[in-house]
């Protein structure tokens, strides 16, 4: 189970490196400004690994093929969460 979830986290994070790559043209580098730190594509990496080892946790595949489907589902899925909070987030400044 845990090599599963190693598997995920890893697959994941690779993927959210790649909906990085397409959201940005570039792989953008973590900078710190005055007010925060923003990540970079470090963002896409840790979402896409924890979205990617969720969901292998709760839907306990039972061989590789389906750890790697559901990884890469879980890489792409996590840039989806950004976008869902952002949306989110500017609907309540606008109320």
């Amino acid at each position: 189970m845990y090599l599963n979830i190693f598997f995920a986290v890893l697959i994941g994070g690779l993927v959210g490196v790649a909906g990085h790559i397409k959201k940005e043209g570039r792989i953008i580098k973590p900078r710190k400004t005055k007010k925060f730190i923003y990540l970079g594509f470090l963002e896409e990496v840790i979402l896409g690994g924890l979205t990617a080892a969720c969901l292998v946790i709760f839907s306990a595949p039972d061989s590789a093929l389906k750890v790697i489907a559901l990884s890469i589902i879980a890489g792409f899925g996590g840039d989806s969460l950004l976008r869902f909070l952002e949306l989110v987030k500017t609907r309540q400044k606008d109320e």
